[in-house]
This record gives C-alpha cells, structure tokens and sequence, in this order.
C-alpha cells in the first residue's frame, strides 16, 4: 500500500459516492457506465483544469496549495475528518512510520484505578494498556503475543469479538474506518496488508476507504456470566502522545447494564496490577 495508491483509491470512491444531482449537475441524458461524478465534473466544481485533477488523482500533482485542497473537499462533500485524511495523504513528509508507542505508567495507573472498563490504544488500535474491567468485558489482551494486541486485529481475526459485539458487522466497519484515518506510515501498511490478506471482511471494508474518528456512542456487549449490556463509550484523545486515546465504557446510571457491569467485574475481580 503506498500512498499514491491510497489517494487515487479515496478520490475514486468519494467521486463514485456522489450523483450529479447530489452536488448541482443536471441529471445527464445518457447512462454512466460507472456510478458516481466523472473527473471532468470534479474539476469543474472545484475549478481546476481536468489536467490537474487527473494528476492529482493519480498522486502526480506535487505539492498541493491549501486553496486547492479545500476546493477539492468542497467538490467531493467531504466532511472535516475526510478533509484531514485527505490534507495526511497530500502533504509530503507525513509518512515516516513513528517510534512503537508506549503508553506512560501514569496513564496505565489511571485506568487501573477505574471501576469500569478503559483501553489504552495507539495510533493503530494497538492496545497499549487494558484494565481488569476492560479484560473482563472484552479479552485479556495482556495474555496475547504482543504482535496481537490489537483491536482491528482482534475485531476480525479472534472468534471472541463476534461474542462480545451484539452489532459486530456495524462495529467492525467503523473500526476500518478508524483505522484509516490514524497516520499513513509503514506500520499502517503491514498491518492493513495483513488483515486484507487474512479477512476477506476486512479487505472489503478497507477497499470503501471510508474514514471516521472513534469520539463517543454506545455499544451493545454480551457476556456469558451477566448477559446483554448496553454501554456508553468515550474516546479521550490524549495531546503529545503519538496519537494516543483512552476509551472509557460506563452504564447509564441505576440501568441493568450497570449493575451487570458491577456483577461481571466483582466476579473476576483480581489483584493484578496493570501492565503494558
């Protein structure tokens, strides 16, 4: 995966996701052979040459002024996190693969002391650090080989997950969409390559290049000893951290999942400090 290869296939399917009556055209007398706007139509809306836009489609236009990105955003309908994806994929030198990520030993003593469950993730959903909860409600990645210890890898290559996640095949495509929209370095490469080659789930998902930022919901979960939990989920992003973000899942207070939360962390409480 390369990153000319990326651009030409998020453009591609931004253009193939747009009608002609979605951003203004007239509804054109003859039948496209493909869905979706036309490059030529593209370059209109955005006012550049056809020239130009099919270079920059195809990764060949060199460095891009800030004006022409936004006009481009505003062709395509992109939305804020699709418009920073796109600035990551145009702006040269972004793509150096980062240092491994380690989370701080403060950061894993604050989710230690949390009663419900917290994750640690990278900028890949490497899990940096899970809780007690955490292990209890979804696996105990601490007990996996290290090269596992990620969710994108555990959403579609462990059983467990399809468990675990009431609404997995919702879950699983945001988690692709999350997942691309972390940095395009080497890393992201060996990890997408592997998946695609080890999913053919995940190569679908990935060939949408949709992309998306983890912020909040809520999530169905099932576990064997409480049931059906309905949980609330929080990301928080943390600063100079190498993209770093912890998630906090919580019940609506007085709520059955509450209390089953409660149950399922009292029953497999351990002393076990948390570990990177």
């Amino acid at each position: 995966m390369t990153t000319g290869d990326e651009l030409r296939g998020f453009l591609t399917s931004r253009r193939a996701a747009l009608s002609p009556e979605d951003v203004g055209l007239p509804d054109p007398a003859t039948s496209r052979r493909v869905p979706g706007l036309r490059r030529e139509e593209v370059a209109s809306l955005a006012g550049v040459s056809v020239h130009y836009y099919v270079k920059l489609e195809q990764g060949r236009a060199g460095n891009v002024s800030g004006q022409v990105l936004a006009a481009i955003a505003r062709a395509l309908r992109l939305d804020d996190v699709e418009t920073r994806y796109l600035r990551s994929l145009l702006q040269p030198g972004r793509h150096a693969p980062p240092a491994l990520p380690r989370a701080r030993p403060a950061l894993r003593s604050m989710i230690g002391a949390l009663a419900v469950p917290a994750v640690i993730h990278g900028p890949h959903l490497e899990v940096l650090a899970i809780n007690h909860a955490g292990k209890a409600l979804l696996d105990d990645f601490e007990a996996m080989p290290p090269a596992d210890r990620n969710t994108a890898k555990w959403m579609f290559l462990s059983p467990r997950a399809r468990v675990v996640y009431r609404d997995w095949a919702r879950i699983a495509a945001d988690v692709v969409a999350v997942l691309r929209s972390g940095p395009a370095d080497d890393a992201l490469a060996r990890l997408a390559g592997e998946l695609r080659t080890r999913s053919p789930e995940f190569a679908q998902l990935w060939a949408e290049h949709r992309v998306a930022e983890h912020q909040n919901g809520v999530k169905r979960f099932f576990h064997e000893a409480v049931g059906e939990l309905t949980l609330n989920w929080q990301t928080l992003h943390l600063p100079d951290s190498q993209g770093q973000s912890v998630i906090v899942y919580s019940a609506d207070t007085g709520s059955p999942s509450e209390e089953k939360l409660r149950l399922l962390a009292s029953w497999t409480a351990t002393p076990a400090p948390v570990t990177p």
